[in-house]
């Protein structure tokens, strides 16, 4: 089991409730905007501590509050691809991509630099980047960061339709050839039926 969720987060004066589990591959969360996706996220990573509830990943415990487990994000062992994709604007590719480094990763650095194609972007800024070669990054200091799993809030949400096919299969490839269970956002059913093993609905039980 990739992923046995069941917590309840409190947003404003309404708790939402989510409860899925999910096998291996890419699980992903389809819903409308507002739904509180992007909450789940974060509460998986340890951004948002759950109201109650557990979330357990690979086996793997993160958050538990009846037996009082919380684990702390930089222990969770997650790769996030953030939706804003949060790029030093002061630091070049190649030191984005070295901020996020961490031993152990499933991919060192010359296969990351070759799995995303961007050996040309190092020296760059990500000012000068298309959204599309600004994503790839962000990917690869995600997958540099040895993590156990990867999050991924809609991260075809900046790229334009020209470079939406080649990040598709970048995903794809990321999908089958790391077997790294994936948390994927999106409100594009086209895209989650093309990606997803698994496809969970968010649409949150408020009370």
């Amino acid at each position: 089991m990739s992923f046995d969720i069941a917590l309840t987060l409190s947003r404003g004066e309404r708790p939402l409730r989510y409860t899925f589990t999910a096998g291996a591959g890419l699980t992903a969360l389809f819903g409308p905007s507002g739904a509180g996706k992007t909450s789940l996220l974060d509460a998986v990573a340890g951004l948002l501590r759950p109201t109650e509830g557990h979330i357990v990943v690979a086996e793997r415990s993160l958050f538990d509050s009846a037996a009082h487990i919380d684990l702390k994000p930089e222990t969770r062992r997650c790769g996030y691809v953030f939706q804003d994709l949060r790029l030093f604007p002061h630091r070049s590719v190649r030191r984005n991509l070295e901020f996020g480094r961490r031993q152990g990763a499933t991919l060192d650095w010359d296969h990351t630099i070759d799995l995303l194609g961007i050996a040309d972007l190092l020296d760059r800024m990500p000012a000068t980047l298309s959204g599309g070669e600004a994503q790839r990054v962000a990917i690869g200091r995600a997958l540099l960061s040895a993590p156990e799993f990867l999050l991924m809030d809609e991260p075809l949400a900046s790229v334009d339709g020209v470079r939406r096919e080649e990040i598709l299969r970048l995903i794809e490839r990321i999908r089958d050839e790391l077997h790294l269970p994936i948390l994927y956002v999106s409100h594009d059913r086209a895209e989650v039926e093309r990606l997803a093993q698994t496809i969970v609905p968010v649409l949150p039980l408020v009370d």
